[in-house]
Protein backbone atom coordinates (compact mmCIF):
# COMPACT_ATOMS: atom_id res chain seq x y z
CA UNK A 1 0.00 0.00 0.00
CA UNK A 2 1.65 3.54 -0.48
CA UNK A 3 0.67 6.69 -3.10
CA UNK A 4 1.79 7.53 -6.31
CA UNK A 5 5.06 9.47 -6.60
CA UNK A 6 6.28 11.84 -3.88
CA UNK A 7 7.61 14.67 -5.33
CA UNK A 8 4.64 17.36 -4.72
CA UNK A 9 4.88 21.40 -4.27
CA UNK A 10 1.23 21.17 -2.33
CA UNK A 11 2.67 18.06 0.14
CA UNK A 12 5.02 20.49 2.19
CA UNK A 13 2.97 21.13 5.43
CA UNK A 14 0.39 18.76 4.63
CA UNK A 15 2.41 15.00 3.97
CA UNK A 16 5.95 16.62 5.11
CA UNK A 17 7.08 18.78 7.65
CA UNK A 18 6.98 22.20 6.79
CA UNK A 19 10.07 23.13 8.27
CA UNK A 20 12.38 19.66 7.20
CA UNK A 21 15.46 18.77 8.88
CA UNK A 22 19.24 18.70 6.48
CA UNK A 23 19.11 15.51 4.46
CA UNK A 24 15.44 14.65 4.66
CA UNK A 25 14.16 12.90 1.43
CA UNK A 26 10.71 12.54 0.64
CA UNK A 27 11.12 8.86 0.17
CA UNK A 28 12.59 8.36 3.20
CA UNK A 29 10.21 9.80 5.04
CA UNK A 30 7.10 7.80 3.50
CA UNK A 31 9.07 4.80 3.74
CA UNK A 32 8.37 5.24 7.44
CA UNK A 33 4.53 4.82 6.69
CA UNK A 34 4.60 2.46 3.52
CA UNK A 35 6.03 -0.53 2.23
CA UNK A 36 5.69 0.60 -1.56
CA UNK A 37 5.61 3.84 -3.38
CA UNK A 38 4.49 4.15 -7.60
CA UNK A 39 7.41 6.10 -9.43
CA UNK A 40 5.78 8.46 -11.49
CA UNK A 41 9.10 10.04 -12.85
CA UNK A 42 9.80 6.83 -14.77
CA UNK A 43 6.31 7.69 -16.66
CA UNK A 44 7.97 11.21 -18.26
CA UNK A 45 11.90 10.10 -18.94
CA UNK A 46 14.17 7.39 -18.17
CA UNK A 47 15.67 7.05 -14.80
CA UNK A 48 19.73 7.39 -14.74
CA UNK A 49 21.69 4.49 -12.72
CA UNK A 50 22.54 7.14 -9.83
CA UNK A 51 19.18 8.29 -9.30
CA UNK A 52 17.63 5.21 -8.53
CA UNK A 53 21.13 3.79 -6.06
CA UNK A 54 20.48 6.64 -4.25
CA UNK A 55 16.48 5.85 -4.04
CA UNK A 56 17.85 2.68 -2.75
CA UNK A 57 19.44 4.02 0.14
CA UNK A 58 16.94 6.38 0.88
CA UNK A 59 14.48 3.54 1.69
CA UNK A 60 16.79 0.81 2.61
CA UNK A 61 15.58 1.09 6.88
CA UNK A 62 12.34 -0.58 5.58
CA UNK A 63 13.56 -3.93 4.68
CA UNK A 64 9.80 -4.69 3.54
CA UNK A 65 10.23 -1.48 0.84
CA UNK A 66 9.83 -2.54 -2.91
CA UNK A 67 9.19 0.10 -5.85
CA UNK A 68 6.65 -0.30 -8.50
CA UNK A 69 7.06 2.02 -11.48
CA UNK A 70 5.28 2.97 -14.70
CA UNK A 71 7.10 2.79 -18.11
CA UNK A 72 8.27 5.43 -20.07
CA UNK A 73 5.12 7.04 -22.06
CA UNK A 74 7.25 6.72 -24.96
CA UNK A 75 6.55 3.42 -25.02
CA UNK A 76 2.35 3.19 -24.27
CA UNK A 77 1.68 6.66 -25.51
CA UNK A 78 3.63 7.99 -28.17
CA UNK A 79 4.52 4.65 -29.29
CA UNK A 80 7.13 5.55 -31.58
CA UNK A 81 10.78 3.85 -30.01
CA UNK A 82 14.04 3.01 -30.65
CA UNK A 83 16.05 0.43 -29.60
CA UNK A 84 17.91 3.40 -27.92
CA UNK A 85 15.01 4.40 -26.02
CA UNK A 86 14.68 0.57 -24.45
CA UNK A 87 18.39 0.79 -23.21
CA UNK A 88 18.13 4.24 -21.98
CA UNK A 89 14.96 3.23 -20.09
CA UNK A 90 16.74 -0.37 -19.25
CA UNK A 91 19.53 1.42 -17.26
CA UNK A 92 18.21 2.94 -14.54
CA UNK A 93 15.06 -0.18 -14.06
CA UNK A 94 17.81 -2.64 -14.04
CA UNK A 95 19.39 -1.35 -10.90
CA UNK A 96 16.14 -1.65 -8.51
CA UNK A 97 15.64 -5.10 -10.69
CA UNK A 98 18.76 -6.63 -9.75
CA UNK A 99 18.66 -5.35 -6.14
CA UNK A 100 15.53 -7.30 -5.58
CA UNK A 101 13.15 -3.78 -5.24
CA UNK A 102 11.71 -3.74 -8.30
CA UNK A 103 8.06 -5.02 -7.31
CA UNK A 104 6.57 -4.40 -10.83
CA UNK A 105 6.77 -2.82 -13.80
CA UNK A 106 3.24 -1.08 -14.88
CA UNK A 107 2.37 -0.50 -18.49
CA UNK A 108 -0.14 2.19 -18.29
CA UNK A 109 -2.33 2.89 -21.78
CA UNK A 110 -4.78 5.80 -22.00
CA UNK A 111 -8.56 5.33 -22.52
CA UNK A 112 -7.82 5.69 -26.29
CA UNK A 113 -6.30 2.83 -26.30
CA UNK A 114 -9.11 0.01 -27.28
CA UNK A 115 -9.05 -3.66 -27.12
CA UNK A 116 -8.63 -4.10 -31.44
CA UNK A 117 -6.76 -6.34 -33.07
CA UNK A 118 -4.07 -3.91 -33.86
CA UNK A 119 -3.60 -2.39 -29.97
CA UNK A 120 -4.20 -5.90 -29.27
CA UNK A 121 -0.65 -7.12 -30.75
CA UNK A 122 1.08 -4.18 -30.02
CA UNK A 123 0.56 -4.54 -26.25
CA UNK A 124 1.70 -8.06 -26.22
CA UNK A 125 4.55 -7.59 -28.66
CA UNK A 126 5.22 -4.72 -25.65
CA UNK A 127 5.62 -6.52 -23.19
CA UNK A 128 7.44 -9.69 -24.94
CA UNK A 129 10.22 -7.03 -24.77
CA UNK A 130 10.17 -5.92 -21.25
CA UNK A 131 8.95 -9.86 -20.57
CA UNK A 132 12.24 -10.05 -18.01
CA UNK A 133 10.37 -7.48 -15.51
CA UNK A 134 7.29 -8.53 -13.49
CA UNK A 135 4.56 -6.96 -15.75
CA UNK A 136 1.05 -5.43 -14.63
CA UNK A 137 -1.00 -3.99 -17.50
CA UNK A 138 -3.38 -0.88 -16.87
CA UNK A 139 -6.05 -0.05 -19.77
CA UNK A 140 -8.96 2.01 -18.94
CA UNK A 141 -11.10 1.10 -22.03
CA UNK A 142 -14.12 -1.21 -21.26
CA UNK A 143 -13.57 -2.73 -24.61
CA UNK A 144 -10.74 -4.95 -22.72
CA UNK A 145 -12.99 -5.79 -19.89
CA UNK A 146 -13.64 -9.45 -21.40
CA UNK A 147 -12.64 -13.01 -20.36
CA UNK A 148 -10.63 -14.06 -23.48
CA UNK A 149 -8.33 -10.88 -22.62
CA UNK A 150 -7.88 -11.87 -18.64
CA UNK A 151 -6.67 -15.29 -20.24
CA UNK A 152 -4.52 -13.95 -22.67
CA UNK A 153 -2.97 -12.12 -19.56
CA UNK A 154 -2.63 -15.17 -17.15
CA UNK A 155 -0.82 -17.17 -20.32
CA UNK A 156 1.89 -14.87 -20.70
CA UNK A 157 1.99 -14.35 -16.55
CA UNK A 158 1.08 -10.63 -17.00
CA UNK A 159 -0.78 -8.96 -13.92
CA UNK A 160 -3.78 -6.67 -14.67
CA UNK A 161 -4.53 -3.27 -12.95
CA UNK A 162 -7.59 -2.83 -10.94
CA UNK A 163 -8.41 0.77 -11.17
CA UNK A 164 -10.82 3.24 -10.08
CA UNK A 165 -11.38 6.55 -12.16
CA UNK A 166 -14.21 8.57 -13.19
CA UNK A 167 -16.76 6.07 -15.00
CA UNK A 168 -17.42 7.94 -18.27
CA UNK A 169 -19.40 6.41 -21.34
CA UNK A 170 -17.25 3.28 -21.97
CA UNK A 171 -14.49 4.11 -19.28
CA UNK A 172 -13.51 0.83 -17.42
CA UNK A 173 -15.98 -0.06 -14.26
CA UNK A 174 -13.97 -1.32 -11.30
CA UNK A 175 -12.88 -5.10 -11.32
CA UNK A 176 -10.91 -7.56 -9.03
CA UNK A 177 -9.49 -9.74 -11.85
CA UNK A 178 -6.31 -11.55 -10.69
CA UNK A 179 -4.01 -12.88 -13.69
CA UNK A 180 -0.24 -13.08 -12.25
CA UNK A 181 1.21 -13.92 -9.18
CA UNK A 182 1.44 -10.14 -8.72
CA UNK A 183 -1.86 -8.24 -7.87
CA UNK A 184 -2.63 -4.58 -8.53
CA UNK A 185 -4.94 -1.96 -7.30
CA UNK A 186 -4.87 1.48 -8.64
CA UNK A 187 -7.05 4.36 -6.91
CA UNK A 188 -7.22 7.86 -9.00
CA UNK A 189 -10.40 9.46 -7.80
CA UNK A 190 -13.25 10.53 -9.22
CA UNK A 191 -13.29 13.95 -9.97
CA UNK A 192 -15.70 13.95 -12.79
CA UNK A 193 -15.52 17.59 -14.03
CA UNK A 194 -11.59 17.88 -14.27
CA UNK A 195 -10.78 14.15 -15.44
CA UNK A 196 -11.28 15.10 -19.27
CA UNK A 197 -10.84 18.50 -19.09
CA UNK A 198 -8.75 20.72 -21.47
CA UNK A 199 -6.29 22.75 -19.32
CA UNK A 200 -2.83 23.35 -19.76
CA UNK A 201 -1.01 20.27 -18.26
CA UNK A 202 0.81 21.16 -14.86
CA UNK A 203 -2.49 22.37 -14.17
CA UNK A 204 -4.99 19.49 -15.08
CA UNK A 205 -2.79 17.52 -13.28
CA UNK A 206 -3.37 18.72 -9.72
CA UNK A 207 -6.84 19.44 -10.52
CA UNK A 208 -7.58 16.19 -11.85
CA UNK A 209 -6.74 13.79 -9.17
CA UNK A 210 -7.85 16.59 -6.30
CA UNK A 211 -10.54 13.86 -5.14
CA UNK A 212 -10.43 12.34 -1.56
CA UNK A 213 -12.50 9.47 -0.95
CA UNK A 214 -15.31 8.50 1.90
CA UNK A 215 -14.33 5.40 4.38
CA UNK A 216 -18.17 4.64 2.42
CA UNK A 217 -16.61 4.44 -1.14
CA UNK A 218 -13.18 2.93 -0.03
CA UNK A 219 -15.10 -0.13 1.79
CA UNK A 220 -15.90 -1.34 -1.49
CA UNK A 221 -12.31 -1.57 -2.34
CA UNK A 222 -10.98 -3.11 0.69
CA UNK A 223 -13.12 -5.99 -0.58
CA UNK A 224 -11.82 -5.98 -4.25
CA UNK A 225 -8.57 -5.47 -2.85
CA UNK A 226 -9.00 -9.00 -0.20
CA UNK A 227 -10.15 -11.07 -3.56
CA UNK A 228 -7.25 -9.28 -5.61
CA UNK A 229 -4.67 -11.01 -2.70
CA UNK A 230 -6.50 -14.15 -2.97
CA UNK A 231 -5.43 -15.01 -5.67
CA UNK A 232 -1.56 -13.33 -6.08
CA UNK A 233 1.30 -13.71 -4.13
CA UNK A 234 1.90 -10.05 -3.84
CA UNK A 235 -0.48 -7.51 -4.47
CA UNK A 236 0.20 -3.99 -4.15
CA UNK A 237 -2.68 -1.01 -3.39
CA UNK A 238 -1.73 2.71 -5.11
CA UNK A 239 -3.65 6.05 -4.33
CA UNK A 240 -2.93 8.10 -6.91
CA UNK A 241 -5.25 11.02 -6.12
CA UNK A 242 -2.33 12.98 -4.78
CA UNK A 243 -3.37 16.55 -4.85
CA UNK A 244 -3.04 18.06 -0.93
CA UNK A 245 -2.07 14.70 -0.02
CA UNK A 246 -5.30 12.65 -0.23
CA UNK A 247 -3.85 9.93 -2.01
CA UNK A 248 -1.42 9.70 1.58
CA UNK A 249 -4.88 9.76 3.21
CA UNK A 250 -6.89 7.42 1.61
CA UNK A 251 -4.18 4.84 1.74
CA UNK A 252 -3.70 5.04 5.52
CA UNK A 253 -7.35 4.53 5.63
CA UNK A 254 -7.45 1.51 3.36
CA UNK A 255 -4.93 0.24 5.80
CA UNK A 256 -7.15 0.50 8.50
CA UNK A 257 -9.86 -1.10 6.90
CA UNK A 258 -7.85 -4.17 5.41
CA UNK A 259 -6.08 -4.41 9.58
CA UNK A 260 -8.76 -3.49 11.52
CA UNK A 261 -5.46 -1.64 13.52
CA UNK A 262 -4.74 1.69 13.87
CA UNK A 263 -2.09 3.38 11.31
CA UNK A 264 0.92 5.52 12.10
CA UNK A 265 -0.09 8.94 10.76
CA UNK A 266 2.31 11.97 9.59
CA UNK A 267 1.94 14.54 11.84
CA UNK A 268 1.54 17.11 9.27
CA UNK A 269 -1.59 15.14 7.72
CA UNK A 270 -3.60 14.26 11.02
CA UNK A 271 -3.95 18.81 11.15
CA UNK A 272 -5.17 19.02 7.79
CA UNK A 273 -7.60 15.63 7.70
CA UNK A 274 -8.73 15.22 11.03
CA UNK A 275 -10.78 12.65 10.03
CA UNK A 276 -7.31 10.27 10.93
CA UNK A 277 -7.68 11.01 14.31
CA UNK A 278 -9.65 8.09 14.57
CA UNK A 279 -7.17 5.58 13.23
CA UNK A 280 -4.29 6.91 14.28
CA UNK A 281 -1.90 5.18 16.16
CA UNK A 282 -0.05 6.91 19.45
CA UNK A 283 3.19 8.76 18.31
CA UNK A 284 5.90 6.62 18.93
CA UNK A 285 4.13 3.27 17.95
CA UNK A 286 5.21 1.21 14.65
CA UNK A 287 2.24 -0.48 13.39
CA UNK A 288 1.92 -1.93 9.97
CA UNK A 289 -0.70 -3.98 7.82
CA UNK A 290 1.33 -7.10 8.24
CA UNK A 291 3.53 -6.94 11.28
CA UNK A 292 6.50 -9.04 11.24
CA UNK A 293 6.37 -12.16 13.60
CA UNK A 294 7.92 -11.67 16.91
Amino acid sequence: MGPAGWAYDDWGGVVYPRQRPAGFHEASYLADYFDTIEINVSFYRPLTPAMTQRWLERVAHNPDFLFTAKLWQRFTHERDYTAADEREFRQGMDILLEAGKLGTLLLQFPWSFKNTSEDRAYLFALAKTFCDYPLVVEVRHASWNEPAFYQELTGHDIGFCNIDQPVIGRSMKPTAQTTAPVGYVRLHGRNYREWFADRPDDEAAGERYNYLYSLEELKPWAERIRRVAQDARLTFVITNNHFQGKAVTNALQLIHLLSQKPVKVPPPLLQHYPELHSIAAPEGTTPSLFPAAS
